[in-house]
């Protein structure tokens, strides 16, 4: 089997050494919550930009030099591919290290890695996206896939939520997503504060109460 003969991501992981991570660089940073952030990036060589590829549900390896790797998703979708993105929390070493970059850092990615939401199924059928915290992270590549890709899907229902208002993720696309009259939105979060008037509860207890129809139905889970 030559190269020619394999499938473009396969291709592209044939091309260089699979460990050897690319350069890439911080476009820009959004802090979602207290200890969570969004990186833009891009890769640092013009060529490689033009042809990666990724499929939603896959993920990619991190690297801090000096300091480690690990694995993130990528939370972007491949339908909007002006750049790439992860979410990252600190909790360790490595993401301690990733929260102290700034834009215009260099960093090292490899990837994409790992199995992708099987979209030929999905397709035809009502999607149901359950998602708590921070694994929005892991939905939100598919959310805009599907969403991007209206036609091809039934009913769209997303039940997410988070600790307290200020856990929420990604609150920019919470409101884009309640306005769009194609898509089913609940939100919710454990507990509220002050200036909080929506929905209070636990992830699961709102799902019962919104209760999406399962006739021809799929469940994507993450985080609750």
């Amino acid at each position: 089997m030559t190269v020619a003969d394999i499938s473009p991501r396969r291709k592209f992981l044939a091309q260089g050494n699979v460990y050897l991570p690319h350069i890439a660089i911080i476009e820009k940073i959004i802090d979602e919550t207290p200890g969570v952030r969004t990186f833009h990036f891009n890769f640092k060589d013009e060529k490689l930009r033009e042809e990666f590829s990724f499929d939603s549900g896959q993920f990619g390896e991190v690297s801090v030099f000096g300091i480690g790797e690990a694995p993130f998703c990528i939370s972007s979708s491949p339908t909007r591919c002006s750049h790439l993105e992860f979410a990252a929390q600190q909790v360790g070493r490595l993401t301690n290290a990733l929260h102290r970059l700034s834009v215009g850092t260099e960093f090292g990615f490899r990837g994409p890695y790992g199995n992708s939401f099987p979209l030929d199924f999905l397709q035809g059928k009502n999607l149901i996206f359950v998602g708590g915290g921070i694994g929005l992270a892991s939905l939100r590549s598919l959310i805009w896939n599907v969403i991007d890709n209206r036609d091809k899907y039934k009913n769209i229902d997303i039940i997410y939520g988070a600790r307290s208002p200020a856990a929420l993720c990604f609150k920019y696309e919470l409101d884009a997503w309640e306005k769009d009259k194609t898509v089913n939105m609940a939100i919710t979060v454990d507990k509220g504060d002050e200036s909080w008037t929506g929905r209070e509860g636990f992830v699961p207890q709102v799902l019962e109460q919104v209760a999406p129809s399962p006739d021809n139905a799929v469940a994507i889970v993450c985080g609750p």
